[in-house]
């Protein structure tokens, strides 16, 4: 579900995330800003802006007016006649499915473009979409760099790879309130560009999750179309039908409507990874993933894999290795509500650690991630009954940074603030640190 090369804290090592871990989005947008007029005023590019966006706005500033819209080139029974002839719209049940929950909360957009930038589908909140319409982000606008400027799906179909764009990252003056992630989808067959899946909203999308989510919708896409080649109808087997329960526990469970199969330690690893990557592993790709460094025969994992593949039968696949359905995780539910800065929703979606008793380098990764992305959205948040739900539960008890931050966001002289800074007491002495 990760990027291939990004990071879960420190600097940005990963030239595609837009922020690095603690960057403050509003003196980042600022900051922009003003290297965004002096480009505009001088042609120099200063301050904090990628070299992916400086190349960016030197292509675009041949072609487009900085305060101009993107031009709409399709419309009414031209486009409806255009997208559903797109091998795009075989997949775009699927997008739904995968990134749906994002276009849905009121402040996010799931956008679908083709590889000439043309916008075939934007789908979200009505309240969304109508700020969107006013910077002419509708189905049949065109949005490549060279008529809309640097933003996510343009620069992600001229690159090739997943983006992040960030407010005053974009070139248009209109797009800077906007931030998004976008990543492009190839004929798994060709290796030709189709388009892009773009997920657009707020500043909160500037974190390793929205890009996470893009890339794996575009690989999810690439999958499906791989395995439906010579389909001209999205597939109905594309409705939501199994499910993936694996926060909080350490033996799985996959859930194929009236059938459910609790899975082994071992075997709840493997399906965890190949839900966090539908485009497939190779058997190299996956032994990395559960077993790091370590030294293993390969006729281990083969075994694995075939006593895995007679409980769940047609469900796996190989060659690569993956999941022939999408698999609605419940750690991929939490990823969205981290992606759209839903605090609570993150809250309410968090039933505890990410098979907790993994070693497995990959799941070790995502977990990590889902941890510290709730408990920093729950600090940044600062919602006193928030932090004390988290701090409440058994994987907050020990969490001193939690605490740190319930302490400063209750009012002093409240019991709730004694208590918490009797627990932040003893936390620091447990920890051999300074009480402040």
């Amino acid at each position: 579900m990760a990027p291939e090369d990004a990071e879960s804290e420190g600097a940005v090592t990963n030239p595609w995330l837009a922020l690095e871990s603690g960057a403050d989005a509003a003196e980042r947008t600022g900051e922009l800003r003003r290297a965004h007029e002096r480009f505009l005023s001088a042609g120099a590019i200063d301050g904090p802006v990628r070299s992916l966006v400086a190349d960016s706005w030197r292509r675009s500033a041949r072609a487009v007016d900085p305060d101009a819209l993107a031009p709409l080139e399709l419309t009414d029974a031209e486009l409806e006649e255009y997208r559903s002839a797109h091998p795009l719209a075989r997949v775009l049940p699927l997008f739904r499915d995968l990134l749906g929950g994002i276009a849905d909360d009121g402040r996010h957009l799931l956008a679908v473009c083709d590889a000439a930038g043309r916008l075939l589908w934007v789908e979200g909140h009505r309240g969304a979409r109508a700020r969107a319409e006013r910077m002419n982000f509708v189905a049949g606008a065109r949005w490549d760099e060279s008529h809309a400027g640097t933003n996510a799906p343009g620069v992600a179909i001229t690159v090739g790879h997943p983006v992040q764009i960030f407010a005053a990252e974009h070139f248009a003056v209109p797009v800077q309130p906007w931030t998004c992630a976008a990543a492009p989808i190839h004929d798994p067959h060709t290796g030709r560009l189709l388009g892009a899946v773009d997920v657009t909203g707020g500043d909160n999308l500037a974190s390793p999750y929205s890009l996470a989510l893009v890339q794996a919708a575009a690989r999810a896409a690439e999958a499906h179309l791989a395995s439906n080649h010579g389909a001209t109808l999205p597939a109905p087997a594309l409705a939501p039908a199994v499910t993936l329960t694996a926060l909080g526990r350490d033996d799985a469970v996959l859930t194929e409507g009236p059938r459910r199969i609790r899975l082994g330690p071992r075997h709840s690893e493997i399906v965890v990874l190949l839900a966090c990557h539908p485009e497939g592993l190779s058997s190299d790709q996956l032994s990395a993933e559960l077993y790091g460094d370590r030294m293993l025969n390969p006729v281990t994992l083969r075994a694995e894999l075939s006593r895995l593949r007679h409980r769940l039968g047609p469900l796996l696949d190989s060659r690569p290795y993956r999941l022939r359905v999408p698999v609605r995780a419940d750690f991929q539910a939490l990823a969205e509500h981290l992606a759209a800065a839903d605090a609570d929703a993150a809250l309410r979606a968090y039933r505890g650690q990410l098979l907790p008793g993994s070693d497995a380098p990959g799941v070790v990764w995502q977990r990590r991630l889902l941890d510290d992305g709730v408990r920093d959205l729950l600090v940044a948040r600062r919602d006193p009954a928030l932090l004390e739900r988290w701090t409440r539960a058994p994987w907050g008890r020990d969490d001193i940074v939690a605490w740190q931050a319930l302490l400063a966001a209750l009012p002093a002289g409240s019991p709730a603030r004694a208590r918490a800074a009797r627990r932040v007491r003893d936390l620091d002495a447990e920890y051999g640190l300074p009480f402040r």
